[in-house]
This record gives C-alpha cells, structure tokens and sequence, in this order.
C-alpha cells in the first residue's frame, strides 16, 4: 500500500454560454474538438511562462462544458478564467455535482479515463461507492503525476510531467495560454528533467531530495509497493541512489547508438 492517498476532494466549474468550446479553446493545452468525439478531455492552463496552474478534465454536459478539477485550485482557476471572459457572453459557476470513479466495470454513462487505460473511468451525476481500487499504486505504476502532489502551481513544465504521454497536450491545435515555452521545449532533442517511476527500499517524506553521490538529483513524491514517482535531473541521475534512508534504483532508458 502507498504511504500517501490520492485526493479525491473534487470541484465542478459550469462553463455555460453561446460558445464555451470556443472560450476555453484558447487557454487550455488540449484540443477541444475531442469532446464531439470522446466526451471528454484532460488538459492543463499554463501561465503565459508556461508553467502549470492546473489540470483537469472537460467533459460536454448539455450544451455547457464541465470542469474537474481538483478542490484545492479551483477557486484559483475560476478567478484566471474570469480574467480572460473580458466581454465574452460566458458564465463560470462552481455547482455541486457528484464524480465518481472506478476500474472495474463502468455504468451506464461512464467516460474512459483518457489520461491511461489502466485508471478506469469517471461518471458524472452519480455518486457511486469507492470500488477499492489503490489510486496510488496506479499513478505510481503508469507515472501520472496528481494536483498538489507532484503538480505545483507555478512551478512545473507539463512536458516534464508527461503531459504529451497522457494525453494532455496538443502540439498541432495552435495558440492557447503558455503555448509558446511548450512548443519549444517540445522541439527539444530531450528533456533535461522530468518525472519517472523508480523503485524504491524504505520510504520518504515526500519532496525529499534523491542523492546522487554528493549532488541533488531530484525528489522523491507518491510511494506505493516499492515503487515511486520521481523527479529527476536526467544528467545527475544514477542507477543507484538515495532519499534520506531509503534507496532509490532508477533504470534509466537506453540511449540510441
């Protein structure tokens, strides 16, 4: 079992008007054109730096489009959105709405997880009973990165978070907020640093620093049976290293020849 526990204290933000795809298209990562196809979207609204704010799910919900985000940024988000609604015949109201998860088989209504198809399935409008599933022991298993954890406002790149493997970002869906530092970083040959999962003997607060010999190499953050999601800096990494008393082991990727 993980030592820390995913939270599942969620908002919904009602974005409602003539045109709220139109709205939001502009100031979130992803392409809202999927919602026609999916149903549902995970994107993130950068800073004009390009750093992180938030992420969420938009999910198309009879003519208005819903945000789920987690309760810890979403008065946050709604006061960014407020700024960009300028004249814009929008509404942004924080409504009660239950979301649920699962793994196991989905009920009517259900929309796939689109980050990966290991983390199930949300539904919304029903609040169903936890099914027992270790969330941790998930994200630390695919590396999805979660809100106030991993993800910290003003401070996080979403291409180190993995943001293009999960599906949050649209490199082809032209200009939103941010845009501009994830396209370039996104043309890179590599990233520098980023988040991966490693194994790991014993544990840590989370945020303590991974040594490498006599340097930082990054942190430590969600464990779960012997494994855990780190950040690193890619060139101080080792195979073998350590976080206060516990032992980190990071098989890195083979580089091409």
């Amino acid at each position: 079992m993980s030592n820390q526990r995913s939270d599942m204290q969620r908002a919904i933000i009602q974005v409602s008007g003539p045109e709220p795809t139109k709205f939001l298209q502009g100031l979130v990562s992803n392409d809202l054109g999927r919602l026609a196809r999916d149903g549902i979207v995970y994107a993130a609204m950068l800073s004009p730096q390009g750093k992180y704010l938030a992420d969420f799910f938009l999910v198309a919900h009879q003519g208005s489009i819903l945000i789920d985000v987690a309760e810890g940024v979403a008065d946050d988000l709604v006061k960014r959105l407020s700024l960009y609604r300028l004249r814009a015949p929008i509404t942004l109201e924080r409504i009660a709405f239950p979301v649920s998860r699962g793994t196991g088989p989905a009920p009517d209504g259900a929309l796939a997880d689109p980050r990966h198809p290991a983390l199930g399935w949300r539904a919304y409008g029903v609040d169903l009973p936890d099914d027992g599933t270790d969330w941790d022991a998930l994200r630390v298993a695919y590396c999805v990165p979660e809100t106030g954890i991993e993800l910290i406002p003003n401070e996080t790149f979403i291409l180190e978070a993995g943001f293009d493997r999960l599906h949050g970002v649209d490199f082809r869906k032209g200009c939103y907020v941010g845009q501009e530092v994830t396209a370039r970083m996104q043309h890179k040959t590599a990233l520098r640093k980023g988040f991966v999962t490693v194994s790991i003997v014993g544990s840590a607060p989370i945020g303590t620093d991974i040594m490498a010999g006599e340097k930082v190499a990054g942190q430590v953050f969600t464990q779960a049976d012997g494994k855990a999601i780190a950040y690193l800096r890619f060139d101080r990494a080792l195979s073998h290293m350590n976080a206060a008393t516990a032992q980190i082991v990071w098989d890195a990727p083979a580089q091409p020849a």
